[in-house]
């Protein structure tokens, strides 16, 4: 896993001593003071710069003034940031990731001076400090430097370097080192979701991936693995179906954070529910080859939902929440699921497989029932890269939410645009029912080429008891090969990390015991 930047905070001081030092500059506005005092340092340099670069401090833009005579930094980088008082907690990550961007690759300590603009919250160096963070990621573990190219055009291997040390300057001082816990985790947790769907499928096979979540013990969360006799056991065919044509056994693997001191058992437990298709081959019902690789990131779900329970363990977060994934491969063998195949799963409901490449909901149906039946959830989350319809009517910008639950979406959706992770509702009628029912058995797993995505959610909804708030996110296409952000250029998003720790702690996190 890449390294955490290591961040502090601290009181303003006269100027930094990094080799980098960052300012902040507004649109429409005089110089900050910091800035005109290393102007004064400098003999002009500075604003000698900004004229010749015809630099307009609009938001994410950027100069940068190397080398400034008379200043301890060698490098300045003056960042534009428009109207201070339009910016968001999202917008200072933006702005952490540009940064970050920025800097050359050898760079070992960066200051960044938050002072002189006026409108600034208090949260602002934090959502810089996140935003630096998730820009920091990278996956290069399996190159090598034997794998240079001939005309020695190889990219530099930074996996293993430590990135830039961020020392951050404010006027709140180290104030805000007690809630930097709570941005590292966060941090944490997605950095493990991106390395989850980064790694390719012969590496992390079902076994593999729950070892890793085995392993997630030490964080302080309860794991319990249920083995294919076990899910034998609990009728979960629908779930089983999915994996064997494969030679790699399937699992379920629960994640327990009990954090709400307290809380009696009797609240429930918030849910979250992950597909776990370590490889999805389309099963008999073989996808084209054009693009089967990307099918390495088809448990983006699961990679979520361990992302987020690390994360509510690492800032040790008073909510009681579960986690669930299956853990499956998708293969075609002599003793794969065929078209036509029905199967009983752990509800009673009948299936019919109409077509093997549907398998997510295959897998979802089982965990809703078990966790409905074994996890006393008071709400559910499911979340998926169910379907490429999504991408056909979202793109890769929003996922999809469906919900039977207003108020469940609501918060959903109020926590996807203060993280960042955008969620956009679609429908969910009775009117889409008949899409999906079966001819010889009670459901089948596909409609037709209409409202691919909206069917599938009816589908998963068949499976969630009256009464029960539940909601669904189809994140087929901001999960993986999620384009180049300011704050990502990761093929893996761990997109549903940030939106489900934000979910949590906005809505339903109580205050523990000792506060």
């Amino acid at each position: 896993m890449t390294e955490l930047p290591a961040v502090s905070f601290a009181s303003l001081q006269p100027e930094p001593k990094s080799p980098t030092a960052v300012y902040f500059v507004t649109e429409g506005e005089e110089l900050p003071p910091p800035i005109k005092r290393l102007d004064k340092a400098s003999a002009g340099a500075v604003s000698r710069a900004i004229e010749v670069a015809g630099f307009k401090p609009k938001r994410k833009t950027l100069l940068e003034i190397l080398a400034p005579h008379g200043i301890k930094a060698a490098r300045l980088l003056l960042v534009g940031i428009g109207d201070a008082k339009t910016l968001t907690h999202r917008d200072w990550m933006d702005l952490g990731g540009v940064v970050r961007g920025k800097l050359p690759k050898k760079t070992t300590e960066v200051d960044v001076v938050f002072a002189g603009v006026d409108h600034l919250p208090e949260e602002a160096p934090l959502g810089f400090a996140a935003g630096f963070g998730l820009r920091s990621y990278t996956f290069k573990k399996y190159k090598s430097k034997a794998g240079k190219s001939p005309d020695g055009g190889e990219e530099e291997q930074d996996e293993g370097r430590a990135p830039p040390k961020l020392s951050i300057f404010s006027c709140w001082g180290d104030k805000l080192a007690a809630k930097l816990q709570h941005t590292e985790a966060a941090l944490s947790g997605v950095y493990l979701a991106r390395d989850l769907v980064n790694e390719p499928a012969n590496i992390l096979t079902p076994p593999e991936f729950t070892a890793r979540l085995r392993a997630l013990e030490a964080l302080g969360l309860t794991v319990e693995v249920l083995d294919e006799p076990k899910l034998k056991s609990l009728g979960m065919n629908a779930l089983l179906a999915v994996g064997q044509g494969s030679a790699q056994p399937t699992s379920v693997v629960v994640l327990r954070w009990n954090g709400a001191v307290g809380r009696s058992a009797g609240d429930g437990n918030v849910v979250f529910v992950g597909k776990g298709v370590c490889f999805d081959s389309g099963g008999i019902s073989i996808k084209p080859s054009p693009g089967m690789e990307d099918m390495k990131g088809d448990m983006g779900g699961a990679a979520a939902v361990a992302g987020a329970m690390a994360t509510l363990a690492l800032r040790k977060a008073p909510v009681n929440a579960v986690g669930i994934v299956g853990l499956v491969e998708n293969m075609p063998s002599g003793t794969a699921t065929r078209p036509g195949d029905i199967v009983t799963s752990a509800s009673g409901q009948t299936i019919e497989i109409l077509n093997t490449d549907a398998e997510g909901r295959l897998v979802l149906a089982d965990l809703l029932w078990y966790a409905q039946e074994h996890l006393e959830p008071k709400l559910l989350i499911t979340l998926a890269t169910l379907t490429g319809a999504i991408l056909v009517a979202l793109g890769k910008e929003y996922a999809g939410l469906f919900s039977n639950d207003d108020k469940l979406a609501s918060e959903i959706a109020e926590a996807g645009a203060e993280s960042g992770e955008l969620a956009w509702r679609m429908p969910l009628s009775k009117k889409y029912n008949k899409l999906i029912d079966g001819k010889f058995a009670d459901i089948k797993n596909i409609g037709s080429r209409d409202a691919g995505s909206i069917t599938a959610a009816q589908f998963l909804q068949r499976f969630v008891k009256n009464g029960t708030p539940w909601a669904h996110l189809d994140i087929a296409g901001t999960a993986m090969a999620s384009p180049s952000t300011d704050i990502n250029t990761s093929w893996g998003s761990g997109y549903g990390v940030r939106l489900l720790d934000r979910f949590s702690a906005k809505f339903h996190e109580t205050p523990s015991a000792e506060s």
